[in-house]
């Protein structure tokens, strides 16, 4: 089984709503959800053979100042220690 690559990124609390409807609109890129509605963290699967375009939607947003801190991590889910 592949697994999905691991991000995660704060989003502009009232812009939430735009970075999730562009990646539904990106069919298949990657699917997000609120990893710390706090500090408003979002963490992204990304499909391995559209990393790059992730990137792409990723770096538009951060330009406009919706994303900053977009890193990449080890998918928490492949640790079977992790709690969902």
């Amino acid at each position: 089984m592949k697994y999905c690559l691991y991000y995660r990124a704060k989003i502009t609390k009232h812009l939430c709503w735009l970075v999730t409807s562009t990646l539904r609109y990106s069919e298949h890129v990657a699917f997000d959800r609120c990893y710390d509605k706090k500090e408003s963290v979002f963490e992204f699967f990304v499909a391995p053979d559209l990393q790059d375009v992730f990137l792409s939607i990723m770096e538009k947003f951060e330009k406009h100042g919706i994303s900053s801190d977009l890193v990449q991590l080890e998918n928490r889910l492949i640790d079977p220690n992790e709690t969902v």
